[in-house]
């Protein structure tokens, strides 16, 4: 078993190297609209935007700043498959612009253009980060009516470009049935509020890529990664940064491709993929199973010991529904990196059930 990863140097508005219909999961985050560290990079874009905001108009900067999102929205459409899933990190923005505190909201504008593109929208999850303080506040605090409700939220939009996906052939059909999750996590992962998952600070961890990244951590990619797609799937990250997107396509066994403009970073991340020990991801697929030991543990002293009616037949565990039944766990043998084309090749162990089993007891 093996998945392959590419990282591209290219603008996202035109995906060179991205085939038509050849993406079955976008995992993404773009600069924020009207975050002032975004500034810059927008009105490198257009000048129509760097004039907008020197005249203290930010409706009109705020929506060219989307003319430009936009046209990396309708390079996604191009490359989705029919029944792809694109799923957009995005947060609104508050701003003081000529002298009125304002809502800038992107979410809302997002979901509007890829309906317009004739995606349908899914539910969506607000993603609460619990680094912010509770006694934050903006305004004049005690006076009303001076102060305003806290911004301490994110969105994860949910967009499906047609119909619900199909799985016809009997090997797509184990395929899909090896890459289920726990019941569990599905409990978790399917709620329209994340509370467990914290931020990243938008710092730069080398002094010679961007001062900040849009960057999300490890756990929010590859939950979607898990919950929207099928081991051996495309994934791709427009947005790359860092590379946390290919880090949990790895630890997922999908395939995935990863963009950015800035080729500071794609030498960044390719580095810092390409060191990353195999056993750092493995111990985190690890602790997945650590974590179903433990529900199982206390489902069986809340419930008796027949409280788990199925047992998994890769790894041995016992768990709560028929679905589970085939859920795989795949664990890294070796990331092998090619530097000619910033490419990387990820071997995955043939006999993975043993260390399952061994974890369990």
């Amino acid at each position: 078993m093996h998945s392959k990863h590419k990282l591209l140097v290219s603008n996202s508005k035109r995906m060179i190297g991205v085939q038509p219909k050849s993406v079955h999961l976008v995992v993404t985050s773009p600069p924020y609209p009207m975050i002032v560290m975004w500034d810059k990079i927008f009105s490198t874009q257009n000048k129509r935007i760097k004039a907008f905001l020197s005249k203290n108009d930010g409706t009109k900067a705020f929506e060219w700043m989307h003319y430009e999102l936009d046209k990396v929205w309708e390079e996604i459409d191009r490359v989705l498959v029919d029944d792809g899933i694109a799923c957009i990190n995005i947060g609104d923005a508050t701003r003081t612009i000529d002298g009125n505190f304002q809502l800038f909201s992107s979410h809302s504008r997002i979901i509007l253009k890829f309906i317009d593109l004739g995606f349908i929208n899914l539910p969506n999850i607000i993603w609460r980060k619990p680094t912010n303080s509770p006694t934050k506040f903006m305004g004049s605090g005690m006076y009303a009516p001076g102060a305003y409700v806290t911004l301490d939220h994110e969105y994860i939009l949910i967009f499906r470009k047609g119909g619900k996906r199909l799985f016809k052939s009997q090997n797509d059909k184990i395929n899909r049935r090896e890459s289920s999750y726990f019941w569990e996590e599905r409990n978790v992962w399917f709620s329209d509020v994340w509370t467990d998952l914290r931020g990243v600070t938008q710092k730069a961890w080398k002094d010679n890529i961007r001062e900040r990244t849009a960057a999300y951590p490890f756990e929010l990619a590859y939950r979607l990664i898990n919950m929207f797609s099928v081991k051996g799937e495309m994934i791709l990250d427009p947005y790359l940064g860092t590379g946390t997107t290919t880090l949990a396509a790895i630890a997922s066994n999908r395939d995935s491709i990863g963009i950015d403009i800035d080729k500071s970073f794609i030498d960044y991340a390719f580095d810092h993929i390409s060191n990353v020990k195999k056993a750092s991801i493995n111990n985190y697929i690890q602790n997945r199973i650590l974590k179903h030991k433990y529900f199982v543990k206390n489902r069986q002293k809340n419930y008796g010991k027949d409280a788990l009616k199925y047992i998994n037949k890769h790894h041995g565990y016992p768990v709560m529904t028929k679905q589970e039944v085939d859920g795989k766990f795949d664990f890294i043998d070796a990331i092998v990196p090619n530097t000619n084309d910033h490419s990387l090749s990820v071997e995955y162990s043939d006999d993975d059930s043993h260390l399952a089993k061994i974890l369990f007891t």
